[in-house]
């Protein structure tokens, strides 16, 4: 018989992850390479680790994540949100323990876009009275 596979997907500012939740050791894997080298700074890592922590999954669960587009904090809020919801799909007792922390709801911040007339989105070419 063939073990299950939790598939979610989670999705902050313009980056998106796609993560496999399978029963094992406690393997992280995000594009091929060791979550710990991939997310250099060590709140990402904290910030990824989250909905482990809560539902208390940590190393009972290998974690495989293709993450792309943004940088690299936006693609952490991503993969957070996704082996969020790939736990929920594992067991539908953590999604109050999930909701409760905030880690099912999905951060709907985005870059604000640039005006015409000006140098950013709000900051603006010096006034000149005379």
């Amino acid at each position: 018989m063939a073990t299950p596979v939790y598939q979610a997907t989670g999705r902050r500012k313009t980056a998106v992850a796609s993560v496999r939740l399978i029963p094992g050791g406690g393997k992280m894997l995000v594009n091929g390479r060791p979550m710990r080298q991939y997310l250099t700074k060590e709140d990402l890592m904290i910030h990824v680790e989250k909905p482990l922590e809560v539902t208390g999954m940590r190393g009972k669960v290998d974690i495989v994540c293709s993450a792309r587009g943004g940088g690299l904090s936006g693609q952490a809020g991503a993969i957070r949100l996704a082996i969020a919801r790939a736990l929920v799909k594992m067991n539908q007792e953590f999604r109050k323990a999930l909701k409760k922390a905030g880690l099912l709801t999905r951060d709907p911040r985005m870059v604000e876009r640039k005006k015409y007339g000006q140098i950013k989105a709000r900051k603006r070419f010096q006034y000149s009275k005379r």
